[in-house]
């Protein structure tokens, strides 16, 4: 018989917060079974255009790259992104208004990012042509965008190579360091219309698997997620690697703003948020077509 462990192949982002949220995993901090979990670190809208190929098992996505996946993956309840009136932001080198940025050319981290799903619908983009192939450039009728890798985004904007950037990740409490001004934060927009937090990733996981092996994955990654909140100095200790211009208390900050109780569980008001959320882009003609939601619990 015999021993060899099922691999899993999990893709997350070098960012500190997936790496707080799957530090246990990484670092052999729990007991994972028959399964040994193999971690491909790249940034979100390349793991977005993976997960197309359905690559990986487990895979880091925006709730945007999911409209896109449903006949292939299903959404993890555990390990959420949410904008909890706050989110991805839009910053310029000037002080400006949202009206401003009608017509301006604006850095992006990703077409498929919910950021720029977002932005779209903040700024009334047209409805585009959907595509899973990636754009360097495009028009989206009321602005115009500019794909950059989204640790590159705040120096873009501070040369003066877009008008404005949008901007996600630790660059949300470092942009003031470059002199740079916000014009919206897309998170408190969002509250502000809808009442709801912003959905920004989560986890999922391929639906070739079967139910008991979803089922039991995602509650490797959930004792994951649990043990980093539980573990909460060490676990920082190893994201901190990857925080690029954070100190220590911005990381702590940084964390605590994508892993908390909604990364446990998006609970019935975050599955209400995605929901709304995908309902407002199809609606907008942003995503094709409508979006069923597969949640699994582990």
């Amino acid at each position: 018989m015999s021993n060899a462990k099922v691999q899993i192949r999990v893709g997350h982002s070098p960012d500190p917060d997936d790496a707080f949220m799957f530090h246990a995993l990484a670092n052999d901090k729990i007991e994972t079974g028959n399964y040994q979990f193999i971690h491909e670190l790249q940034d979100i809208e390349t793991l977005n255009r993976r997960a197309f190929n359905a690559e990986l098992e487990l895979t880091a996505v925006s709730l945007h790259g999911y409209a896109y996946l449903t006949d292939t993956y299903a959404i993890c309840a555990c390990g959420a992104s949410m904008g909890d009136n706050y989110g991805p932001m839009v910053v310029t080198r000037e002080p400006a208004t949202i009206d401003d940025l009608k017509g301006k050319t604006i850095a992006v981290p990703g077409t498929l990012t919910t950021a720029f799903l977002a932005l779209n619908l903040c700024l009334g983009g047209k409805p585009q042509t959907p595509s899973k192939e990636s754009h360097v450039s495009g028009d989206a009728g009321t602005f115009k965008y500019v794909v950059h890798p989204f640790d590159e985004i705040l120096n873009v904007v501070e040369r003066g190579e877009a008008d404005a950037g949008l901007i996600i990740h630790e660059g949300q409490l470092t942009y003031m360091n470059q002199g740079l001004s916000l014009v919206v934060d897309l998170g408190t927009w969002w509250m502000e219309k809808t009442g709801l937090p912003l959905p920004l990733g989560a986890n999922a996981i391929r639906k070739d698997m079967g139910p008991a092996e979803m089922q039991e994955v995602t509650r490797l990654l959930r004792e994951s997620i649990e043990y980093g909140l539980d573990h909460r100095e060490e676990a920082l200790n190893h994201a901190l690697k990857y925080g690029r211009d954070l100190d220590n208390r911005k990381a702590d900050e940084f964390v605590g703003m994508y892993v908390n109780d909604w990364t446990r569980d998006f609970g019935p008001r975050g599955r209400e948020a995605v929901a709304r959320l995908l309902d407002e882009g199809y609606r907008a003609g942003l995503i094709p077509n409508p979006v069923n939601l597969e949640f699994i619990s582990g």
